[in-house]
């Protein structure tokens, strides 16, 4: 609960596991629920400053185990915990966590490279959040070659069903003979959206991997691996990351 943000004795009473929310009406109908000493009434609301007793015993809100962890999605399977269509999903990759995570965001059948997971719901939208601008990095290959036109094009922005793409930074990063491996920094997270812009300016993605959420770097985990993310990178995972020593 949000220390600043009262909320609904029912639904406090609720979320300590003591009673259903309508259960919790009756309850407070009832004359069994106090807070802070007073008899409680239908509609009070408390904070988790305020003393709730049921029937005499105290009660608290249990603290929950939060996980987030990164993992290194390899190509082949499908950012989802379960398929109906029996495909590989990246829930067998993330089996041994031990609790049920979700995936922020996800990453394409044929794309590879940082996903996090987590079962915390309020921090996987505040990553989501379009007002919040997460930058992701991805390392793209594409075929046969790319000229200065089509790289402004994908910089400026792209129209994708008549509606113009966000600006995204883009760099050449090697070049050789029908192939140019470039860096893409966007923020937005539309659904195959990289292949999109790229097929729209004439080039042929051949790999995908994303490297960056943030100001968190996948760094040399390997395919198929996961670990459990430091409280210095969940907090940097929505922080403005720097490219080219400046702040994006």
């Amino acid at each position: 609960m949000d220390k600043k943000e009262p909320i609904r004795l029912q639904k406090f009473i609720s979320q300590c596991g003591v009673a259903s929310r309508r259960k919790a009406e009756e309850l407070i109908l009832q004359g069994k629920v106090k807070i802070n000493g007073k008899t409680a009434i239908l509609g009070d609301k408390v904070t988790d400053k305020d003393k709730v007793f049921v029937n005499g015993k105290r009660i608290v809100i249990p603290r929950k185990s939060f996980r987030y962890i990164m993992l290194n999605k390899p190509r082949g399977f499908i950012t989802t915990m379960n398929d109906e269509r029996g495909r590989k999903c990246v829930a067998e990759l993330v089996s041994g966590v031990g609790e049920r995570v979700y995936p922020i965001g996800r990453l394409d059948k044929d794309s590879e490279g940082m996903l996090v997971f987590t079962n915390d719901g309020e921090f996987a939208n505040k990553l989501m959040h379009p007002r919040n601008s997460v930058y992701k990095f991805y390392r793209v290959t594409v075929r046969p070659d790319i000229n200065e036109e089509q790289l402004i094009k994908l910089e400026t922005g792209v129209e994708l069903d008549g509606k113009k793409t966000a600006p995204a930074i883009v760099h050449v990063v090697h070049k050789e003979p029908g192939r140019v491996v470039l860096e893409m920094i966007l923020h937005e997270g539309k659904n195959r959206e990289i292949r999109r812009m790229c097929d729209a300016v004439g080039l042929e993605v051949a790999r995908l991997k994303r490297t960056q959420i943030g100001g968190v770097k996948m760094g040399m985990l390997k395919q198929g691996d996961w670990r459990d993310l430091t409280e210095k990178e969940i907090k940097n995972l929505t922080a403005n990351p720097i490219v080219n020593g400046r702040t994006i």
